[in-house]
């Protein structure tokens, strides 16, 4: 079907953009066809009316844990306890990507047009990118990274990742994870607040250089991406040296850490979504001890640091949520984009971009998404009020438009205790 989208503010996703009146968008089946004055819609579109909403791309969100749900719980969860349970039979693995297909339906319905999964369950986040991709269910569309490798100790072994011990399984387990056909490989190349194990410590090296040089050489000869979780200096130093494509949350970069990105054309992926809570928030609410509050104050700092100096050195800067994560939800992708403004000091304009046209180039998609122009895939929200004077303007959609596909007024189940500590961020 030819749709014209018309009667709307057009904000085409670019760094300079500006609400456009008088436009009509142009879409035939899952395209992007054109972008033309109203009063020249061709013959043969139906038009659709958005009461003066603002349309701009779909939100991509570079860093997601599919099963992960974000609720705040007073105690930590026991992650390989639960992976193995899910696992253990047919049933409980059905129940399994049941769970994982309702949380990736509620990134698309909060705006989330495009996720890049970074470490789940078995071979589930690729699976349900087939499926999403068939038809056979509805959801955005997936980058998915399936399990990714630790080594024994490590950013979760033994739940979401494999447990390396030399370089040789290393590469292994990047051939091993490559049969189920993923779109990226995950490391874990340092440890994080939950499992550091000292204070002023929450992104010790777990994984030798060796072993990343290992993994992100295979991951290269088979064509793939490596992602790595990295908090701590020495950690994204060894891993840049070692070849990995994008750096997942930071830390307080050095000279040569800012060198090495530009020197391997990497990314930096901040998510700040998971830190705040930790630096932010009243032990009593976080449920945190204080070496958890200390340590976690040390990598919210130095994701801002590492944000902020990349941005001022012209290094890709990404965002994801680490969805996953306490207060970390699969529909909260818009508040990203507000601490982004709000603690690495970028515009409203820069961060609504940074989301869509800056996370597709990160991806390897900006051919395809990321702006309102012809030829790109129509992924694309419309918001009532205009995300240029406030993003929260994207916390309730009017409509998401997914490969073409119209869904108006789209519904989120949101959690009532996440969404009033959070507001007190705003």
């Amino acid at each position: 079907m030819k749709t014209a989208y018309t009667n709307g503010k057009v904000l085409n996703g670019h760094e300079d953009m500006v609400p456009v009146a008088g436009l009509a968008v142009l879409v035939n089946g899952e395209t992007i066809t054109g972008v033309v004055s109203a009063e020249k819609i061709p013959p043969g579109h139906t038009t659709v009316d958005l009461r003066g909403g603002y349309l701009m791309p779909g939100l991509i969100n570079l860093h997601v844990h599919i099963p992960g749900s974000g609720k705040p719980s007073k105690k930590q969860m026991d992650t390989k306890k639960l992976v193995k349970l899910i696992t253990s039979n047919r049933l409980t693995r059905k129940i399994g990507m049941n769970m994982c297909a309702s949380y990736a339906q509620t990134e698309l319905m909060s705006g989330v047009t495009t996720i890049r999964s970074v470490g789940g369950i078995q071979d589930f986040d690729s699976r349900l990118r087939d499926q999403i991709h068939a038809g056979k269910t509805i959801g955005p569309r997936i980058l998915a990274g399936n399990m990714a490798i630790s080594v024994p100790g490590g950013h979760m072994a033994g739940s979401l990742a494999y447990e390396a011990t030399s370089p040789e399984e290393a590469a292994a387990f990047v051939r091993k994870i490559a049969q189920d056909k993923p779109d990226l490989i995950k490391l874990m190349v340092t440890g994080g607040v939950l499992d550091a194990e000292k204070k002023g410590e929450p992104g010790v090296l777990r994984m030798a250089p060796e072993l990343v040089k290992a993994a992100c050489d295979e991951a290269h000869r088979l064509g793939l991406r490596v992602a790595a979780h990295v908090e701590s200096p020495q950690g994204v130093q060894v891993a840049l040296e070692n070849g990995v494509d994008t750096i997942e949350h930071g830390a307080k970069p050095t000279e040569e850490i800012l060198r090495l990105f530009q020197e391997r054309n990497s990314a930096l992926i901040a998510t700040l979504s998971p830190a705040i809570p930790y630096a932010l928030f009243d032990p009593a609410v976080s449920h945190c001890d204080e070496m958890g509050r200390y340590n976690g104050t040390i990598v919210f700092e130095g994701i801002v640091e590492c944000a902020k100096a990349c941005l001022a050195a012209g290094i890709p800067v990404g965002l994801g949520t680490d969805t996953g994560c306490p207060f970390a939800t699969h529909y909260n992708m818009w508040r990203e984009l507000h601490h982004f403004c709000k603690f690495c000091d970028v515009t409203p304009a820069f961060a609504l971009s940074t989301a869509t046209k800056g996370n597709a180039k990160i991806a390897g998609l900006g051919d395809t998404l990321g702006t309102i122009e012809a030829g790109k895939c129509a992924d694309m929200i419309v918001s009532r009020k205009n995300p240029l004077e406030g993003l929260n303007a994207l916390r309730q959609l009017d409509m998401v438009i997914t490969r073409g596909r119209r869904i108006n007024v789209p519904k989120v189940k949101k959690m009532a205790q996440v969404e009033q500590e959070l507001d007190r961020f705003l």
